[in-house]
């Protein structure tokens, strides 16, 4: 296939390219990778420097010339926190954006895989949150990332997936060493409950899931769920660093606190990918152990 790709210079747009190249991300599980990269597709990258998502006619002369199979659209307004001083800004790209993306997908007859968020729930379940349970966002990134749900048609396939890291791009793994390293202590809280995803698992599953292009949502994160304060205390421990330098602190104790409300519980349920054939993406630990050996080496 001839694959588009937005946010292609981003931390899971860099992988996607890999991925869809036929190429084992940096930090994939090879044993994940193995029949899911069988083969490579002619791919494009995308993101700022070729067009914005916010300009409709530039978004649809870009699709039409590029004449893609299928679209990966992983750009996005992913600033939880200042998207609540920047709410117009952030429905803008995360809203118009993906419907331009769309409109540009259905005149050249492309099938688009759109990410999204867990950021979508409330995150006051109990029990992890199925494709189809009622969203309902507390933030602002979460309500515009379920608009940009809204304006995708059936044809669309919607992949959510939660706390993302990789290799490439900034990230809470990142910060985390670069604090282990000056010996700074630090809290994390320990009562929001979620699935961390390792961006290059992501990328492979997103490969096999091109095969089958199945429409409507899946969640996709990798196996197993946890708090951030655990997290923080593995990515030590993997480093070498000392643990104990992170201390668990409660949500509503954070100083100061932040401005978007974060689900307390997010855990998203992968049993449609396990059915489509596609999960489940390896355990968590594992993979961001993997990331962790890379980053410090």
């Amino acid at each position: 296939m001839r694959v588009l790709i937005t946010g292609a210079s981003g931390q899971l747009g860099t992988d996607l390219l890999d991925a869809f190249s036929g190429r084992l991300p940096m930090a994939g599980d090879p044993a994940y990778a193995e029949g899911h990269l069988s083969s490579a597709h002619e791919v494009i990258g995308c993101d700022l420097e070729q067009f914005s998502l916010t300009n409709a006619a530039a978004t649809m002369d870009f699709i039409t010339r590029a004449q893609p199979d299928l679209i990966v659209h992983g750009a996005a307004y992913t600033a939880v926190d200042r998207a609540e001083a920047e709410a117009e800004l952030a429905m803008a790209v995360n809203r118009d954006g993906t419907a331009n993306v769309v409109a540009g997908a259905r005149a050249v007859n492309a099938r688009v895989f759109a990410l999204s968020t867990d950021y979508v729930f409330d995150g006051t379940a109990s029990v992890p949150y199925l494709p189809d349970d009622h969203p309902n966002p507390k933030s602002v990134y979460g309500a515009t990332k379920l608009a940009g749900e809204l304006v995708c048609g059936p044809e669309t396939t919607i992949v959510r997936t939660s706390w993302v890291a990789g290799y490439h791009g900034h990230n809470i793994v990142k910060t985390i060493l670069a604090l282990g390293a000056k010996g700074t202590p630090m809290t994390f809280v320990d009562d929001q409950h979620g699935c961390p995803t390792l961006a290059a698992d992501l990328a492979v599953s997103l490969v096999r899931l091109a095969t089958i292009q199945p429409g409507g949502i899946v969640h996709a994160t990798n196996t197993g769920a946890t708090t951030w304060f655990t997290l923080a205390r593995t990515v030590l421990d993997e480093a070498g660093y000392d643990p104990e330098m992170v201390q668990p602190i409660a949500t509503e104790k954070r100083v100061p606190a932040p401005a978007a409300v974060r689900p307390m519980y997010s855990v998203l349920d992968g049993e449609a990918l396990v059915a489509l054939g596609v999960g489940p993406l390896p355990a968590w630990e594992g993979s961001l152990r993997r990331l962790v050996r890379l980053l410090v080496d």
